[in-house]
């Protein structure tokens, strides 16, 4: 059994961005609409921008407010499908014999997100990149917890998922719609979690959204099932 605390959260998708809004959401949970809307990222300057994808402005919009006030702060990210516009952009270049961009190259891979938050927040404190199956996030708090067993006094977790290539659409089922999650964590009992054997029903969204449902209301226990994997989050309420 794995226990730590939350000791803070943001989300962010597309229309949803505050507590308030988060909380409507969960009342009445529906698949949101990609407008295409890029979050806001405008503490950074221009020309640090200008290289973010979607997938890194959403990390960075919800990160940044969690980390201003650790000039150091240890960081998991975790993304199961990671930066596949650019990837297919890649791809589509090599299938038309066309001449590869090596900064398009460089910013796809799967660490550069945090290699973009080291370099801009200047910070040199272990970070990790995840590409987790169906239960990405409990495998990215274990990550974490890890840190703080080493002596972290607070880690930085960030999940995030951009809406696949119409390509890929058929093969990217678990993306509803573009979405990333922050939490602080720090050493602490409020919430505990455990593996054990089980088969469950799929859920209907994706488990870093249900958790935020679950930040947002008076839940106190969820349950998250992946291959024969049976994940229990339970939260000691104050």
């Amino acid at each position: 059994m794995t226990t730590f605390t939350i000791d803070q959260w943001r989300a962010w998708a597309p229309g949803l961005d505050d507590f308030q809004d988060w909380c409507d959401w969960h009342q009445a949970p529906s698949c949101l609409v990609d407008s295409g809307a890029q979050p806001d990222v405008s503490a950074l300057p221009p020309m640090q921008r200008r290289r973010l994808s979607r997938l890194a402005r959403m990390a960075f919009h919800v990160a940044w407010p969690l980390a201003e006030a650790y000039p150091q702060l240890p960081m998991v990210f975790a993304s199961r499908h990671g930066e596949t516009p650019r990837t297919l952009a890649i791809l589509t270049d090599l299938a038309q014999e066309e001449p590869l961009s090596p900064t398009q190259f460089s910013l796809s891979v799967h660490n550069a997100i945090i290699g973009l938050w080291s370099i801009q927040r200047g910070d040199t404190s272990e970070m990790t990149a995840l590409a987790g199956a169906g239960d990405g996030l409990e495998n990215a708090v274990l990550e974490a917890c890890g840190m703080l067993a080493d002596g972290a006094p607070a880690v930085l977790l960030v999940i995030a998922e951009e809406t696949p290539p119409q390509l890929y659409q058929p093969y990217i089922t678990d993306v509803p719609f573009p979405y990333a999650v922050s939490l602080l964590l720090k050493p602490g009992s409020q919430w505990q979690l455990s593996l054990s054997q089980g088969r469950g029903a799929a859920a209907q969204w994706p488990h870093a959204l249900n958790l935020v449902r679950a930040l947002c209301s008076e839940q106190t226990q969820l349950q998250h099932y992946c291959n024969n994997r049976q994940w229990t989050w339970s939260c000691a309420k104050v």
